[in-house]
């Protein structure tokens, strides 16, 4: 069956001995070389994390627009922006001003976000949380104000509504047809696949469930993923839904794979807390390249999702990352998954 695939990079970098991604600069340059390696592998997307304050990939325009400066068919996506850190318009503009920059080709996701480093980064960034509001109501009424706001609803008075008294006239430019149609929803548990799907969002399901019944991670995220389909059907949408995974995956085909992956091969998922509550991740896949193919056939939210993104690990540098590419297309390829 035909699945799209891409990369989601943290983009991590260190200032340490040894480093290969020491800098800032590095890791931005870097990944616009990626983009470039993974559409040449014939990987279908490039899509980056998004987190403050912290020494990893934090403002995903000037990127994205680079990547797409660079390459002419890769999708070009975030996994997740945070809302928290969102006010709606400037949001709007500067993502619109990349799609149109990347011809059609961003792809939006967005959500509530994960824990950050910083305690009061949103209070930092202007951003404050209301009395007696909470982050995860007002993150989606921010996801809805920007959608409104994409699909070039008027959100400012000019001076001659404001004499008249008049309802606002102004959209915001520029604008970008098709991007609000391209705005995916990143879920941490069934709930909010659920809300997702009711509210029409593509479905970006996490890394990891922020819930835990003790089945495998697999199982309980693909029967997220048939929930939020199903309940996407009920709700009458006219646009077709999109659903993700994503995995960490090693094929095992050189000494340097061997060196770093060897031994990642996992049996077992992570389990613990987060945010108060039980949280499972799925285990990594390591090993020759058909032992891989055979762990992400058994694999039922790759099978049930209609694009799978691999985890890179991207302080190794371009080299080696540039391969892994080559070789997770190759894997791709054998599972059927290309044209």
């Amino acid at each position: 069956m035909r699945k799209r695939i891409g990369f989601l990079s943290f983009g991590h970098y260190r200032d340490v001995p040894g480093s290969r991604v020491p800098t800032a600069g590095d890791s931005l340059r870097m990944h616009v070389d990626l983009a470039v390696a993974a559409e040449e592998a014939g990987l279908d997307g490039a899509w980056v994390r998004v987190h403050h304050f912290d020494q990893s990939l934090a403002t995903p325009y000037p990127l994205l627009a680079a990547m797409g400066a660079r390459t002419s068919t890769l999708e070009l996506g975030t996994g997740v922006i945070d809302l928290r850190y969102e006010q709606p318009l400037a949001m709007t503009e500067i993502a619109s001003a990349t799609d149109l920059i990347t011809g059609g080709r961003l792809q939006l996701g967005i959500s509530r976000g994960s824990p950050e480093r910083a305690a009061d980064g949103q209070e930092r960034f202007g951003l404050p949380l209301p009395d007696g509001a909470n982050w995860s109501d007002l993150a989606r009424d921010r996801a809805a104000h920007v959608r409104r706001a994409l699909r070039g609803e008027p959100q400012a008075r000019s001076a001659r509504a404001m004499q008249l008294g008049q309802r606002p006239d102004l959209p915001v430019e520029p604008r970008s047809p098709g991007l609000a149609d391209r705005l995916w929803w990143g879920a941490g548990n069934h709930a909010s696949g659920l809300w997702a799907a009711e509210h029409g969002y593509h479905l970006l399901s996490s890394t990891l469930l922020l819930q835990d019944d003790g089945r495998p991670f697999h199982v309980q995220q693909a029967e997220q993923v048939r929930a939020y389909r199903d309940a996407y059907a009920a709700a009458g949408h006219a646009l077709e839904p999109r659903t993700a995974v994503t995995r960490s995956a090693f094929p095992i085909v050189n000494d340097d794979d061997r060196r770093y992956f060897g031994l990642a091969d996992e049996q077992r998922d992570g389990v613990g807390h987060l945010d108060g509550g039980a949280a499972r991740s799925g285990p990594t896949y390591a090993g020759e390249p058909e032992h891989v193919a055979r762990r992400l056939l058994a694999d039922e939210a790759v099978q049930e999702a209609d694009t799978v993104l691999f985890a890179l690990p991207s302080q190794l540098g371009y080299d080696y990352n540039a391969h892994l590419l080559a070789s997770l297309g190759a894997l791709a390829g054998a599972l059927g998954w290309r044209d």
